[in-house]
């Protein structure tokens, strides 16, 4: 299941998360993952969004929790799931749950602060199992990466605070499986060569 996982979200070492609309047509046209993160829009305008998307074989990966115009509950997530949504971020672990029930991919957000915030993540992890782990910031100390990894056998995806390359490469080293980011010039290897 990892594998699929990790080949339904990324072909290489970077995911583009689209914060604007030209973020995602050059995420859906110019790159060869096959997902975008999509970081903006809401109800109205979701159902464009997955057309276009379809239209160029990606998969949008929803990120609920900055998603407007849909319920944060198990109607909610039916809808997506019945307009086409395939993979959500979030959170909230009872939005997991919810988007499990409706054969989702589950990215369960965690936020990284000290050694609480690893040790709550790791307990609401256990609770329920998702597909992925997404942590911020991506600069999170290997030792913590090695943890989570060591004691869920998830892949773990990291975002926020992700600038250069070098941020990237030292996010790989550490045990992270890919990151996420809205930083264009950091998408240039998963961009496609038009030569």
């Amino acid at each position: 299941m990892t594998m699929d996982v990790l080949k339904f979200l990324a072909s290489g070492p970077v995911i583009p998360s689209a914060r604007s609309m030209e973020d995602f047509k050059i995420a859906l046209t110019h790159t060869v993952s096959p997902s975008v993160v999509l970081l903006f829009g809401d109800i109205n305008t979701l159902p464009t969004l997955i057309s276009q998307a379809n239209e160029y074989k990606k998969r949008i990966v929803l990120h609920l929790d900055l998603f407007d115009g849909i319920g944060k509950d198990k109607a909610g997530i039916k809808f997506l799931a019945r307009l086409g949504i395939h993979a959500i971020i979030t959170t909230k672990s009872h939005l997991c749950r919810f988007a499990r029930d409706e054969g989702m991919i589950v990215v369960q957000r965690l936020f990284l602060m000290d050694s609480d915030s690893l040790r709550t993540g790791l307990n609401l992890v256990r609770n329920f199992k998702p597909d992925a782990i997404e942590i911020l910031p991506g600069s999170v100390p290997e030792s913590a990466v090695q943890e989570l990894v060591r004691e869920t056998g998830l892949p773990i995806l990291a975002g926020g605070l992700i600038r250069t390359k070098e941020d990237v490469n030292h996010a790989i080293e550490r045990g992270i499986s890919a990151v996420s980011t809205s930083r264009r010039d950091l998408w240039d290897d998963i961009m496609v060569n038009d030569k």
